[in-house]
């Protein structure tokens, strides 16, 4: 049975977006409902409460445009607010232990970084799973704080000397202790994984959790008999800022064009 509603998809900024791209390249007969909360952005930096908080209130907006799923394509929420699951009434989809489970087959020498934000790191959410899986691995951690407001910028060329040094700041502690695999622990650092690549190295294996969490959409859409054969794809986007900003920046990170008319500034604080 086919079922034509939409995924909904929501991150704190256009990070998400390199989720929702995956999710459309795997998914082309998928109509998604996208949500950047770019008026409040960063989440990483927040409270445990401001960061529920918010995340109720993106899920029930998702949930007033009838979506058949939820995608949290951010990686603070998935590792503290996962649990507003509980709250919603259709099936919710996080992006760490699915990025988690995609480092663990990868690594050779079971050294496993993890880039987030501070609340990600701060939960440990990564480690305690990559512990479960695989026992012995050694697993460093460290935030990249200034990394998101840097993508939110646009500033993600892998020649730019700002970029590059801020990257190898961040990155240090990794590059220390000889790690083979690295998690981009926020939906904002693949924007910057060419950079990241390239202070990182040939030899370590970047995890885009896009990726990962696109293909776990699919495994569960097909189990329950839920995927679309619909012919009439739409893509909507919605944000909490100006829309022109985020236009640009979606249109390149989508690798496709998105006119004015596709993105829409609303205010979800009622929610």
């Amino acid at each position: 049975m086919s079922d034509k509603r939409s995924i909904g998809i929501f991150d704190s900024g256009l990070g998400g977006l390199t989720v929702a791209k995956e999710i459309i390249r795997m998914l082309p007969s998928e109509s998604i409902v996208y949500f950047g909360d770019t008026g409040r952005v960063p989440y990483g930096t927040r409270s445990l409460e401001t960061i529920k908080k918010y995340t109720r209130q993106d899920e029930r907006f998702l949930l007033s445009h009838n979506v058949k799923m939820i995608v949290a394509a951010c990686g603070t929420v998935s590792s503290v607010a996962a649990d507003t699951a509980n709250e919603i009434p259709v099936p919710f989809v996080e992006v760490v232990s699915h990025s988690v489970n995609a480092a663990v087959k990868a690594t050779v020498n079971k050294k496993i970084g993890v880039l987030a934000t501070n609340a990600t790191i701060r939960s440990g959410s990564h480690k305690k799973r990559i512990l479960e899986l695989l026992p012995d691995a050694v697993v460093i951690e460290n935030s990249g704080t200034l990394l998101v407001p840097l993508v939110e910028e646009g500033w993600c060329d892998a020649d730019d000397v700002v970029v590059l040094k801020t990257v190898e700041r961040y990155l240090k502690p990794f590059i220390d202790a000889r790690v083979d695999t690295l998690i981009l622990g926020c939906t904002h650092f693949p924007m910057l994984s060419k950079a990241i690549a390239k202070v990182m190295g040939n030899g370590v294996t970047l995890i885009n959790m896009g990726t990962a969490t696109a293909v776990a959409v699919k495994d569960m859409l097909i189990k329950a008999d839920a995927l679309s054969d619909d012919q009439t794809v739409t893509h909507s986007f919605f944000v909490s800022d100006k829309a022109d900003s985020f236009l640009h920046l979606a249109s390149r990170l989508l690798e496709k064009d998105l006119d004015e008319s596709s993105v829409e500034q609303v205010d979800i604080n009622g929610l």
